[in-house]
């Protein structure tokens, strides 16, 4: 990956982690992905940013390896939280397989869209790779940002900003991240089954942030928390609906290691 997102570590955390929208998406996630951590002891982490996930289940007596491309994405989760159950290091998911080939995890997980920075041949070779860090039976829990997501389509759609209102159905997308030009790609679960098909099998698929919208629109509802909670209620009553998934403006998809 090209983007080290240093320029994002220093506000991430004011700008997402503990925005409302940020705290809501989280929460989806992790509803989710206990669901999956069943037998589950040592996890590796990757685009872990600032290290909110990882504390969390660091907390929760996991092992954990979390890293990022990022130095001061790794910095500023260092200073965040010290664990004797937790280690951050700078890794690149590319070369992700072979920067830990003495380890075994039971799991690997990305948050929020780390994937999307990967081409289609990258995000192959990813999951031809990384078969060899897990155990047997080994599992991928990933949240990805899908092309269909309903909310970026309306809200550009009202502003008149028809470019935007479908860009994530281009083959490749061009995301301002503070002032960064990262190279994004927006994937369907369809997308992820077929292009892991060789080497993981589907085990589940969930919507998170199908009614509660992208956190880009946190200063609309900065003051409109009441409104922010009537979503989050009605995101309760689908966030088990599978099918709703690529409509979302993420998705947590697990798969299993063959």
């Amino acid at each position: 990956m090209e983007a080290s997102f240093d320029k994002a570590a220093i506000n991430y955390d004011a700008t997402f982690t503990n925005s409302e929208i940020g705290k809501l998406l989280r929460n989806l996630v992790y509803e989710q992905f206990l669901k999956q951590l069943n037998s589950v002891h040592k996890i590796l982490e990757i685009n872990c940013g600032t290290g909110e996930d990882a504390i969390w289940l660091a907390k929760q007596n996991f092992n954990i390896i979390a890293t990022d491309i990022s130095p001061k994405m790794i910095a500023e989760a260092k200073n965040k939280a010290i664990f004797d159950n937790l280690n951050f290091e700078v890794a690149d998911i590319n070369s992700i397989a072979t920067a830990y080939p003495k380890d075994n995890f039971d799991l690997i997980f990305s948050n929020f869209g780390g994937l999307n920075c990967l081409s289609e041949t990258e995000i192959q070779e990813f999951f031809k790779n990384s078969g060899n860090l897990l155990s047997e039976k080994g599992k991928m829990v990933l949240v990805i940002m899908p092309k269909n997501t309903l909310w970026e389509q309306f809200y550009f759609l009202a502003k008149a900003e028809f470019s935007n209102a479908f860009r994530r159905k281009k083959a490749l997308a061009i995301a301002d991240v503070d002032g960064e030009k990262v190279p994004t790609y927006y994937y369907n679960p369809k997308d992820i089954v077929n292009l892991a098909k060789h080497d993981f099998d589907l085990i589940d698929q969930k919507p998170i942030g199908f009614f509660v919208p992208p956190s880009y629109l946190e200063p609309f509802f900065k003051n409109k928390k009441g409104f922010l909670q009537i979503l989050s209620y009605l995101e309760s009553g689908i966030k088990n609906w599978s099918i709703l998934s690529k409509y979302a403006d993420h998705y947590i998809i697990t798969l299993q290691k063959r």
